[in-house]
């Protein structure tokens, strides 16, 4: 991979950093096939503080001279590369030339590598270890490519990738084991990608010579539950002979669990056993069960058996589909595969194919949903099995794919599907067209017989009926930039046909009283909104199905109920969390951001948003990390940081381009814009803005260019152009009038007194302030005492300026809207005054407190030991970011290693300094 800069050797270089600097040792280890003696051979490049010595075991007695000699003339490192094949003198020696460097300080580094999967000698045990992770998707695409003749089909790339599991010599292998015409796409990849063959390669001499045994029932165990362990006390029972014999190097045992020290050697192990040792490993396992018919005995009978079996694929279909079945998403779908595998009947393996999909999906397996899917697709699927495919395709496009697609997708489902189905595949569709910002599609999607509605949306979207009455929880209010989404994912207890229960659907039913609010909201008929609303959110909270849920969280933020939206989106992820859904982990996530922005809480959003961003990489939903990438975005325009407004912005653009998601891209402009505002840019803030909110084809979408306003007015009134606002004021206005957005009564007041004539902007500003008691979130609050401070300076009141900024300068801090509050702070030294200065801290104390909040957050995981990957995975952004503001950290805090660091943080912390 020469001339890339991958994760692996960014994380060789922070670790000679940390090295140079403090001298030290680490034992660099990892599973077979990691690339241990690779890392090793970066290490050695890219040192460049002194010299490199490798060193053999026979080499061992000359430690103590190499190292006096090289440490005289300045730092040196030391490599040593498969330790665990020194006899156990050599090993001795290399232990206490590591004690010595580590106790005394001496200017020397040790790497010594060794492997995981077996234990680790008890020479070594002690020292400090860097384990050596699977590749990063980005890295792994860098290999297939270099490791290739010529170039490699992107679907077989992403194939290749997961099949390996980072483990960059079985992609090696992989890529060897295929012709070019597979590599290329002109010829079908074989079922099965990763073989014994393949595998046996990899692991060589690692594996262990009796063919069954220990390892492989354990490994059989381990494979039915998908886990990286089993249970000791059932593999014991299925491997009696195994009960006084030592536990082989392979295992490890712990908490009444065995596990193999390597997830490859697993795979291997039970992927070169002979077919026969593999059935007589998963039969004993079958007999050795407490309860014979539980879904997993059964699984293992399964594989014990050949040829199809119609009786015993029942069997595992009644388990998974019986109520008190208790199975996660993921041995639910390994269950219902292996009975497609046995069935004979085209139609009923179709049905199993169908409801394994779905139990994929739930898991977190998007690509393992859509090749189950393939096979449930075919003509001669029934209709219903089709639909029901059908449906789950667009759940994964709207996840993951062109939102578009998805919505075709709903729509053929909705036409295959009999009705009670049928109206839950328009709802999803509908959802698809929400997040496309078609709301001409949408309400085609919601209407009875799903003809394109001829109202003027743009105007339907904000006008407010002139008959009934309009009550603050019957409004619609979409999400902080995101509108309601429907369930599109399938519930847990869908039976595994693919089909929906046929009894007409009741009134009050929550599909149908989120479809008609929904449409009630697009068609402006907020006094038909309210009720059906309502009703989707008590009906989901009284429940625990994390489904219906996030239904009521939608529904709770289109009503602009922010406490029930928060309440339903924390249920919803501990719902998902406790039945293995992974697929709806990131939503209830990005429900509970939204929520926390419309409240006024970004850092709690901020929190929220970097773990769905991590749930949604896992789930692989490019779509949903598209609109956490956007909440970080706005988070980060509150407090200042423009590079990470800069960096997430993008991040939701690149997916919104490609999947047509104009309410992220929507929020991302936004974000931008605010980060501008912030940094004192009015007139870049105004020119991004105006294509947003202005009427025209390039009007953002429909459920956020309301939200936008009010920084347009601001932007356009601080560049000198209010007549520019002057219309969006006007429709901003119907839309405070909806009651659904706590925060718009007082923004309207705000924009109209930006607008006005000094003889009445004075009240509007007075009148603002008034409405923001009634609300909570210091940032709005803040950004009107701002500006009217500057109106009131400009006035030469000069006394009230100082009183309205010096508000506004401790609002902004406490919400850590830094820029903000730099503004507010300039501003009063404009008028002649400073801002009150903080309380005297000791000598030495509180110098954390001079770094912004991103930089605080850095310098405490940096403080923890975290190397700068590890704080970037944490935090949910690049490498590349981190060590910027790290170096920003260092400058402003004047120090020049991370030990000092640590002592800063440590010191601070004693001393009560806030972090």
């Amino acid at each position: 991979m020469t001339g890339h800069t991958t994760a692996r050797q960014r994380l060789t270089a922070e670790l000679l950093d940390a090295l140079r600097t403090d001298g030290g040792v680490r034992v660099v280890t990892g599973e077979p096939g990691c690339g241990r003696t690779t890392f090793l051979d970066h290490a050695a490049r890219l040192f460049r503080a002194g010299p490199v010595r490798h060193l053999r075991a026979d080499q061992a007695h000359e430690l103590d001279d190499t190292l006096r000699t090289a440490t005289a003339a300045g730092p040196v490192l030391l490599c040593v590369d498969d330790a665990h094949l020194w006899d156990a003198p050599a090993r001795a020696t290399l232990a206490r030339t590591a004690a010595r460097i580590r106790g005394t300080g001496v200017r020397a580094a040790l790497l010594v590598t060794v492997p995981d999967h077996r234990r680790v000698a008890p020479e070594l045990a002690d020292l400090p270890v860097l384990r050596l992770g699977p590749l990063t998707p980005a890295d792994a695409a860098l290999l297939v490519r270099d490791a290739a003749d010529e170039a490699v089909d992107p679907a077989v790339r992403e194939e290749l990738i997961t099949a390996a599991e980072g483990n960059p010599a079985l992609l090696r292998a992989l890529v060897r084991s295929l012709s070019p015409a597979q590599l290329s796409g002109r010829r079908a990849l074989p079922p099965s990608l990763v073989t014994g063959e393949v595998l046996a390669e990899v692991a060589g001499d690692r594996l262990p010579d009796d063919p069954g045994g220990l390892p492989l029932t354990t490994a059989a165990a381990a494979r039915a539950t998908g886990e990286e362990d089993a249970d000791d006390e059932l593999v014991l029972r299925a491997c009696p002979c195994a009960i006084d014999e030592p536990l082989p190097d392979l295992l490890t045992r712990g908490e009444g669990r065995l596990r193999f020290r390597s997830a490859l050697m697993l795979r291997a192990v039970y992927a070169t056993a002979s077919p026969g040792h593999r059935r007589a490993a998963h039969l004993a396992l079958a007999e050795a069960a407490t309860e014979p018919d539980g879904l997993l005995p059964l699984l293992h009978r399964s594989w014990a058996t050949t040829g199809p079996a119609p009786a015993v694929a029942a069997s595992l279909t009644r388990a998974v589909t019986d109520p008190a079945c208790t199975a996660p998403p993921a041995l639910r779908r390994r269950a219902l595969t292996r009975a497609a595998d046995l069935t004979p009947d085209g139609a009923e393996r179709a049905r199993c194919h169908l409801a394994a999909a779905q139990q994929a999906l739930l898991a977190g397996h998007t690509a393992d949903a859509l090749r189950l899917l393939e096979q449930a697709r075919g003509r001669s699927a029934p209709a219903p099995v089709r639909g029901g495919a059908e449906l789950l395709r667009g759940a994964v496009l709207l996840a993951d794919g062109p939102v578009e697609d998805a919505r075709e997708s709903f729509l053929l489902a909705a036409d295959l599907l009999p009705p009670p189905a049928a109206a839950r595949a328009t709802l999803a569709a509908a959802d698809a067209a929400w997040s496309a910002g078609d709301p001409t599609a949408c309400l085609s999607a919601l209407a009875p017989t799903r003809t394109p509605s001829t109202l003027p949306l743009a105007e339907a979207c904000v006008r407010v009926p002139r008959s009934g009455t309009l009550t603050a929880s019957g409004a619609p209010a979409a999400r902080t930039g995101a509108g309601p989404r429907t369930e599109s994912t399938p519930p847990t207890s869908s039976p595994p046909n693919g089909t929906m229960p046929t009894n007409p659907v009741p009134d009050g039913d929550p599909s149908r009283d989120h479809r008609d609010g929904l449409r009630a909201v697009l068609l402006a008929r907020f006094d038909l909104a309210a009720a059906p609303l309502r009703r989707v959110v008590d009906n989901g909270l009284r429940g625990s199905d994390p489904d219906h849920l996030l239904r009521s969280a939608a529904a709770a933020l289109m009503l602009g109920d922010v406490t029930s939206a928060r309440r339903a989106g924390a249920r919803a992820l501990a719902a998902a969390r406790t039945s293995g859904s992974a697929a709806l982990e990131p939503r209830a996530l990005e429900y509970l951001a939204y929520a926390e922005l419309r409240a006024g809480r970004h850092q709690l959003a901020r929190t929220h948003a970097e773990e769905g961003l991590r749930t949604a990489a896992r789930a692989g939903q490019r779509n949903t990390a598209a609109h956490h990438h956007a909440v970080l975005a706005l988070a980060a325009s509150i407090e200042g940081e423009a590079d990470l407004v800069a960096e997430h912005a993008e991040a939701a653009l690149r997916t919104a381009r490609r999947h047509g998601l104009a309410q992220a891209a929507a929020l991302a402009h936004w974000a931008a814009a605010r980060a501008d505002l912030g940094a004192g840019r009015p007139r870049e803030a105004a020119q991004r803005l105006g294509p947003l909110v202005l009427p025209g084809a390039r009007r953002g979408h429909f459920a956020v260019w309301m939200l936008a306003v009010p920084c347009f007015v601001e932007a356009t009134a601080s560049a000198g152009r209010p007549q520019h606002a002057a219309a969006v004021v006007e429709s901003f206005a119907l839309w405070a009038a909806c009651g659904a957005d706590p925060q718009a009564p007082s923004q309207l007041l705000r924009c109209r007194a930006l607008l006005a004539a000094p003889d009445t902007a004075d009240e509007l500003y007075r009148r603002a302030l008034d409405r923001h008691d009634d609300t909570a979130g210091d940032f709005e609050r803040a950004r009107t005492e701002l500006l009217y401070g500057k109106w009131l300076r400009r006035r030469r009141r000069l006394r009230e300026a100082r009183t309205r900024l010096e508000e506004a300068r401790l609002g902004f801090e406490r919400c850590g809207a830094r820029l903000w509050a730099q503004q507010a702070a300039a501003e009063l030294r404009a008028g002649g005054a400073a801002p009150a200065a903080a309380p005297a801290a000791s000598p030495g104390a509180g110098d954390l407190a001079r770094l912004t909040p991103q930089q605080l957050r850095i310098a405490r995981y940096v403080a923890e030991g975290a190397t700068n990957r590890e704080v970037a995975l944490s935090l949910s952004v690049s490498t590349r970011t981190v060590d910027y503001h790290l170096r920003n950290v260092f400058a402003t805090l004047g120090l020049r290693s991370r030990v000092e660091l640590v002592r800063l943080v440590e010191q601070e912390e004693k001393t009560g300094a806030r972090l």
